[in-house]
């Protein structure tokens, strides 16, 4: 027992890596190709079983910041010779007819955004907000320590290729909530306090890269941080909000005001 322990562990270190442009190790099980077509397959999915919104003021808007932040992160990594961990990126960004206040990006740049949290963001740089700091959550591979955090607690043991061929319902449930679309399948996995810190820092950086005010952050949250008074916002499932995330938003715009125009 004590040598099965051993070896659990040692796997355990053995595949911790280090946060994209952050330094943090971090659990990374599923390798990265493995991860983007689990990605693909539940985006594919997702997009079949709920409305999509295509043409129209509203869908060219998301397309058209998620394109400017795609280009943000695109040039960032780049010039921190990181460019390779885009590789497999198949970069979508889709508006769904949806009264949810939500938005995420699936690994591999799969975004997603519901028509319910358009008017909290109000405008273009309120949106581009939302989408840095989602996008921010895929380049530092969030997703993939969420996810291996999640099949530790809830499949032990279990075998990676078990797990991912003989539990599917499980492993989709899973990989949704990790993925940040958790209250879509009633799972709820929030993101880290290390890992919301790591992607409001990158995504003010990458708003800022594609010339929108990173200033416009602070009231962003402050609408959101006003509407969970009272019912809170799917998103807060899997984003919590508060004081203390505002104060360490404005902390990091000084930084981000140094990408401006880059």
């Amino acid at each position: 027992m004590r040598k099965v322990g051993m070896i659990f562990f040692l796997l355990i270190f053995i595949t911790c890596q280090s946060v994209t442009l952050t330094g943090r190790r971090q659990l990374h099980l599923i390798p990265q190709a493995q991860l983007l077509s689990l990605s693909y397959q539940e985006y594919n999915q997702f997009s079949s079983t709920n409305k999509v919104i295509s043409d129209g003021q509203q869908a060219d808007l998301v397309k058209n910041v998620g394109r400017n932040i795609q280009g943000a992160v695109e040039r960032y990594l780049s010039s921190q010779n990181n460019s390779g961990s885009l590789k497999g990126y198949q970069w979508e960004f889709t508006l769904f007819d949806d009264p949810a206040v939500n938005a995420w990006c699936m690994p591999g740049g799969k975004v997603g955004v519901f028509t319910g949290i358009l008017p909290v963001t109000q405008d273009e740089a309120g949106l581009a907000v939302v989408l840095g700091h989602e996008i921010a959550h895929a380049i530092a591979n969030h997703g993939n320590e969420r996810m291996s955090q999640g099949l530790l607690v809830q499949l032990g043991s279990l075998a990676l290729d078990e797990a991912l061929s003989n539990k599917p319902d499980q492993t989709r449930q899973l990989a949704m909530a990790a993925f940040g679309v958790g209250s879509a399948v009633g799972v709820i996995l929030p993101y880290s306090r290390l890992q919301e810190t790591e992607s409001d820092r990158l995504g003010l950086i990458f708003m800022a890269m594609a010339g929108y005010d990173p200033n416009v952050a602070v009231s962003f949250w402050t609408r959101m941080a006003e509407k969970s008074k009272g019912a809170p916002p799917d998103f807060f499932s899997t984003h919590p909000s508060d004081q203390k995330r505002i104060k360490g938003i404005k902390k990091h715009i000084p930084e981000a005001m140094k990408y401006a125009n880059k």
